[in-house]
């Protein structure tokens, strides 16, 4: 029934222009970071790590935006119903949500793939490195994805469930930063501070984005996939018993 739902929501992305503006935005802004602000011919070397360092920020503005209408939608046009009355349990139309959303993502990242191929031209790269971060940044997608869809459950309000799913999301990929961390530094313990850094996407991803596939980094974004996407199920389920 998953895969039913999966290729349902799918063609829906598909049968109205979102998907194709999400997909031409994302190539472009990408284009644009790593070659005008990453310079990645002006570095010299053959890598796509100025490609893959502004993914986060990419990720935080656009992911939620194809999130927003994952739930928001069904219950403004009163089509959750409808939904709900099928033979489907509700973590089966999440899941074939998410992986809908996912997929499209997915899709998104291929579609750069004349740069991976620009950058075998121009040089000698590390080609498991890049597939190692090519695997890290759509982890992280799924992980900007399932916030959005949590936040898509909470509202009817697209607009609303897009903001919220922005300030939560920054909340995560700024964690680990300095600015944060040196607000505790001080008076918080060690362990506290380290706790508060090991929620950090760009912690996280960094790693992955420079070849290092570690099962910890790994779980990390899967885990955050789940909690997520088990809080919008949650929240569906008490807009059902209301």
């Amino acid at each position: 029934m998953i895969n039913v739902l999966f290729k349902r929501e799918l063609a829906s992305f598909f049968a109205t222009p979102v998907a194709y503006v999400f997909i031409t935005i994302f190539l472009i802004l990408s284009g644009v970071f790593a070659f005008f602000i990453g310079g990645l011919y002006e570095r010299g070397q053959a890598d796509l790590l100025p490609f893959f360092n502004f993914h986060p920020w990419l990720y935080l503005f656009l992911v939620p935006a194809i999130a927003m209408r994952t739930w928001s939608e069904e219950r403004k046009n009163g089509s959750i119903e409808l939904l709900m009355t099928l033979p489907i349990t509700t973590f089966q139309a999440m899941m074939g949500k998410f992986l809908a959303a996912w997929a499209v993502l997915g899709l998104s990242l291929l579609l750069t793939f004349p740069l991976w191929i620009t950058v075998n031209y121009l040089g000698n790269p590390d080609n498991g490195v890049i597939v190692a971060a090519y695997i890290g940044s759509w982890l992280m997608a799924g992980a900007f994805l399932a916030i959005g869809i949590c936040m898509s459950a909470l509202t009817k309000n697209q607009v609303i469930a897009f903001i919220l799913a922005i300030v939560v999301s920054f909340l995560f990929v700024v964690s680990g930063s300095g600015i944060v961390l040196d607000a505790f530094k001080g008076w918080a313990p060690s362990f506290v501070i380290d706790t508060i850094a090991s929620f950090s996407f760009l912690t996280h991803y960094e790693s992955l984005a420079k070849g290092v596939i570690a099962l910890n980094d790994v779980m990390y974004f899967l885990l955050l996939m789940a909690l997520w996407l088990y809080g919008g199920l949650l929240i569906i389920e008490q807009k059902k018993a209301d």
